[in-house]
């Protein structure tokens, strides 16, 4: 933000204080639908586009805009970045209910009152009286180490992670489409690389 106020780069200021102004919002979003135990996808995919996809959004954003490419150019960065930022998240949260070791404890977001994707389709396709359980689950009993894992096997043996990774791979595949409509290359090839890190990373 210095470098670009001293440069009278104003671009990049509006870039990054948009970003910001984003994962802000996306926060407070998130801290207000923990509290309301919201469950809509909907409104999980807003909140990690603003919180998550936006930082690389801007960060794709920036790049092409510091190459000099022309608007239009730009913006397709902009989208792929908030594309791969989304599938960069949703493989975060698969994490939670995985079986491989990541490095960390399995149920932190169950723990924090995440409501995260795979959770989200699991409960919503699921009867009234499971849905009413789980959330009640998460919502009072998110510290008991037994209940979190009856929370993970639920979403384990509903889908949750099936339907979360096809989720992922379709932002996947809208991220390549984007790359597709340029032209072959080093540079193509790098951002290639990173679609795939972020979508096949076991960490």
């Amino acid at each position: 933000l210095l470098l670009s106020i001293r440069n009278d780069d104003f671009r990049f200021l509006k870039i990054v204080s948009e970003a910001m102004r984003q994962m802000i919002e996306g926060e407070l979003l998130q801290v207000e639908k923990v509290r309301k135990m919201d469950i809509e996808e909907s409104v999980y995919y807003e909140v990690i586009r603003q919180k998550t996809a936006s930082l690389i959004a801007s960060c794709c954003e920036c790049g092409a805009a510091s190459a000099g490419a022309d608007d239009k150019t730009i913006e397709k960065m902009r989208l792929f970045g908030e594309k791969i930022g989304i599938a960069f998240q949703i493989k975060d949260d698969m994490f939670d209910f995985g079986t491989d070791d990541v490095g960390k404890p399995l149920g932190i977001d169950i723990k924090e009152k995440k409501v995260t994707l795979p959770l989200i389709y699991s409960v919503n396709n699921s009867t009234s009286a499971v849905k009413k359980q789980m959330i009640n689950l998460v919502k009072n009993h998110n510290d008991d180490p037994k209940k979190i894992t009856a929370i993970i096997n639920f979403v384990r043996g509903t889908g949750g992670l099936q339907y979360a990774e096809t989720q992922m791979k379709k932002y996947q595949g809208e991220a390549f489409e984007i790359l597709n409509t340029f032209p072959e290359g080093e540079a193509r090839r790098g951002l290639e690389q990173l679609v795939r890190f972020t979508t096949e990373r076991n960490k």
